[in-house]
């Protein structure tokens, strides 16, 4: 049994940070109850404790708490989240509470939001395919079940759109397994809010969907539990209720710009550009939620957005989560300067687990060979275009001028998809042969012959057909 431990000894209140003087026991992660002279109740957590004192975090602003007059109680617990598969199709705020105005939820159980450590032997190796409907994604860089891909965005690019579009879409092939997506908007604005919520409901998106949104004028503070909310929601789905879980965090920039408010108001030594020197373990204990567990049906998926500030991939939290994910997406302005959506370019992009998703049985024995060639392809297109600018278009030797006219046809019908459209993974594997069919075959070498003379040969064939 837990006791509550009150004390009226608060010393100093400094940003979101209260410190509690002539404390006996106090635990790392500890929630503590804020109670002030007007009986208002906040929660906070324990971030550091020493013999007399404690460092506790508010959830929520610090305005009114007046020292003498607020006590603080400690009880004895870590935060927990109520957790059900009565979840699906309601919006929570960032600290889990109904944010729709609909009824409260009866909670099947109540979850630590750290989650329980994953033993690494228990992992099983990601090899299902999601389908997202995204030919750029599944086409070229596969989202596969337990996998964690960053989507590295810029300001101003349409990765809203897009985290929407692919909440609509994503499903798993077979039919029969239930998929469900946990959504978590982290510091995101009204505006923003509201455009998810309309087309979650408009489209039918939201009845397989728990959100959980955290708006930019919520205390920044909020932002390190809702990530954990959400993936402990996620777990409970996945692990309790055997569903594949696809999870969206949108957006960790604003997520790694708390923990450095936090570490600052901690005055701790900084690090790189004043981010916390713990910044890639701490970015690392929500990435690592994502996987698949021997025995469990159900699996999660990470997607999350990554804003990189000024473009800069290089930055620190680009840079980091590229270290502990398993690829990246990578949105393009020079794309999105073209009206071309979405602006994935497949050159910077990567899925490090598409082989172990793709295949016969799984996706088409010739998608590993189509995805190569359509990389090579338009590569060799920028090469072209790079070229043509130096010399002009009418210097290029023909072939060139075959890859230059290649590269816009594939942003033009292969990367350019409409907002509504969806491509099953046979439309867009066609869609790609239909683009290779405007090189000559000896092009192909990164494809298998049989595979060249089953589809290459047979849409030449068909297209001799259409000209008569």
């Amino acid at each position: 049994m837990k006791f509550e431990v009150e004390y009226s000894s608060i010393e100093s209140v400094a940003g979101p940070l209260v410190v509690v003087g002539k404390v006996g026991k106090a635990a790392y992660n500890e929630i503590v109850k804020i109670k002030l002279q007007n009986g208002e109740i906040r929660l906070g957590q324990v971030l550091d404790t020493s013999r007399e004192h404690a460092i506790v975090q508010v959830f929520g602003p610090t305005n009114g708490i007046n020292i003498k007059s607020t006590s603080v109680s400690f009880l004895g617990d870590t935060f927990n989240t109520g957790v059900s598969e009565g979840m699906l199709g309601r919006i929570f705020d960032g600290k889990g509470e109904p944010r729709d105005g609909g009824s409260k939820i009866a909670y099947e159980e109540k979850l630590d939001i750290n989650g329980e450590p994953m033993n690494p032997t228990a992992r099983a190796v990601p090899s299902d395919f999601i389908e997202t409907g995204i030919s750029s994604i599944d086409g070229m860089n596969t989202l596969v079940r337990g996998q964690k891909l960053p989507l590295f965005s810029s300001s101003g690019l349409q990765h809203n759109r897009l985290v929407a579009q692919i909440t609509r879409q994503a499903s798993v092939r077979n039919k029969e397994e239930s998929f469900a997506v946990v959504f978590a908007g982290i510091g995101i604005t009204y505006d923003d809010y509201l455009y998810f919520t309309n087309e979650f409901r408009k489209t039918g998106a939201l009845s397989k969907t728990v959100a959980f949104i955290n708006l930019a004028d919520d205390p920044s503070i909020e932002r390190i539990i809702t990530p954990r909310i959400a993936l402990t929601t996620a777990e409970f789905l996945a692990y309790k209720k055997d569903m594949h879980v696809l999870v969206i965090l949108n957006d960790m920039t604003n997520y790694a710009e708390a923990l450095r408010e936090l570490s600052s108001a901690r005055e701790e030594v900084p690090g790189r550009r004043g981010y916390p020197g713990y910044m890639y373990t701490d970015l690392a204990s929500i990435f690592e939620r994502a996987g698949i567990i021997r025995g469990k049906k159900g699996s999660i998926t990470q997607l999350n957005v990554v804003t990189m500030p000024g473009d800069d991939i290089t930055h620190p939290i680009p840079d980091l989560t590229g270290y502990i994910t398993e690829g990246q997406i990578y949105l393009s302005r020079d794309l999105a300067n073209k009206n071309i959506y979405p602006p994935i370019n497949p050159l910077p992009s990567l899925s490090r687990l598409m082989n172990n998703g793709i295949g016969a049985g799984k996706t088409r024995e010739d998608h590993r060979g189509v995805a190569d060639q359509l990389f090579g392809a338009y590569a060799r297109s920028q090469e072209a275009k790079s070229l043509s600018s130096i010399v002009g278009t009418e210097a290029l030797s023909q072939e060139d001028k075959d890859y230059l006219k290649f590269g816009d046809d594939f942003e033009n019908r292969f990367l350019k998809q409409g907002f509504y459209e969806r491509r099953d993974i046979f439309q867009t594997l066609d869609l790609g042969w239909e683009l290779l069919s405007a090189l000559p075959e000896e092009h192909l070498t990164r494809i298998k012959k049989e595979h060249v003379e089953k589809y290459y040969k047979r849409k030449k064939e068909d297209e001799a057909v259409e000209k008569k």
